[in-house]
């Protein structure tokens, strides 16, 4: 079969047309032979979000922005992307922009829900959310630093404006006085701490003996201790109750006139008697003091002897 130069000249101009239309839209980033998914989401603010900016799910890329137009007159955006066919998700599933780094540009994040019937179709419009970014992020956790380091500043501005008023001219004079008087005190302290260091190394040997004999007094008296410790507590008390035995039989004894010493306490009679030969001794020796010739007689030429006369300044 022959064409003609008519037919061939059709073909080829049918060819080029396809070819002009793959090529273009190749260039805009469709593809005419995937099967893809076109989706929408609507936002107030698509924060940078630009066309061909990358679709993910979990983090693998799944699609890209397609375009991003102006929804109404309120001044919000729907954006129009395009998503791989393979992954099912159902149609409440957010679609949230979110950054993909520092210097990075933004991003289309899919995430998913699963529910049976509600499967995400061509043209279905999913619901929109915005992320914010590191920036967004740093500077609502900067904020109220930022408010309590201004807080602060005006404290310390308070302060300082306070302290002002309370140092006047009298309140510094005082203060300087107490720290002369307290350098005045750490001085003595150190002449006193020097004569103390003075003292001590003067008499080194002297406090090492004292030392040396409470070491011994404390060892006498471990060991006094210990022999305190083998007393016989018991026996030791036996004969305490039996020498209280005894005196407390003296004691009866005497009160009920028994022996010597209860007769000399009790018999009135024997006391009478005692106190009488003691006041004769006692005349008698006043008179051998006053005439002794009377009782010492030595006569050689046969001397008579003297008639007693009672002494007149004796004891009555």
């Amino acid at each position: 079969m022959k064409f003609t130069r008519e037919v061939k000249t059709g073909i080829l101009a049918v060819c080029a047309i396809a070819l002009l239309i793959f090529g273009y839209s190749f260039l805009k980033g469709k593809n005419l032979f995937e099967n893809n998914r076109t989706l929408y989401a609507i936002y107030d603010n698509v924060e940078g979000l630009i066309p061909s900016s990358p679709v993910t799910i979990n983090g693998l890329v799944v699609g890209k922005v397609v375009a991003i137009d102006f929804f109404d007159a309120s001044g919000k955006l729907i954006v129009k992307f395009s998503v791989n066919n393979d992954f099912k998700f159902s149609k409440n599933s957010l679609a949230k922009i979110s950054g993909s780094g520092l210097i990075g540009g933004k991003s289309l994040a899919i995430i998913p829900t699963y529910q049976q019937g509600l499967e995400a179709k061509n043209k279905d419009t999913l619901n929109g959310k915005v992320e914010g970014g590191i920036i967004d992020l740093m500077t609502s956790k900067l904020t109220p630093l930022q408010q309590k380091i201004e807080l602060a500043v005006m404290n310390a501005d308070s302060l300082l404006v306070s302290i002002n008023k309370v140092l006047s001219e009298d309140t510094q004079n005082n203060i300087n006085t107490i720290f002369s008087d307290l350098s005045t005190t750490v001085r003595n302290f150190k002449q006193a701490s020097g004569s103390l260091n003075a003292m001590l190394s003067g008499n080194e040997q002297k406090l090492n003996n004292t030392f040396t004999n409470l070491d011994q007094m404390s060892t006498n008296l471990n060991k006094f201790s210990g022999s305190l410790s083998q007393v016989d507590a018991a026996k030791l008390s036996r004969e305490l109750e039996a020498v209280l035995a005894n005196f407390n039989k003296i004691s009866s004894d005497i009160n009920a006139g028994k022996g010597t010493v209860g007769k000399l306490l009790k018999d009135k009679k024997l006391y009478t008697n005692l106190e009488q030969a003691s006041k004769q001794l006692e005349t008698l020796l006043e008179d051998l003091r006053l005439n002794p010739k009377r009782y010492v007689h030595i006569s050689v030429f046969g001397k008579k002897n003297t008639p007693y006369v009672k002494p007149t300044d004796s004891i009555q």
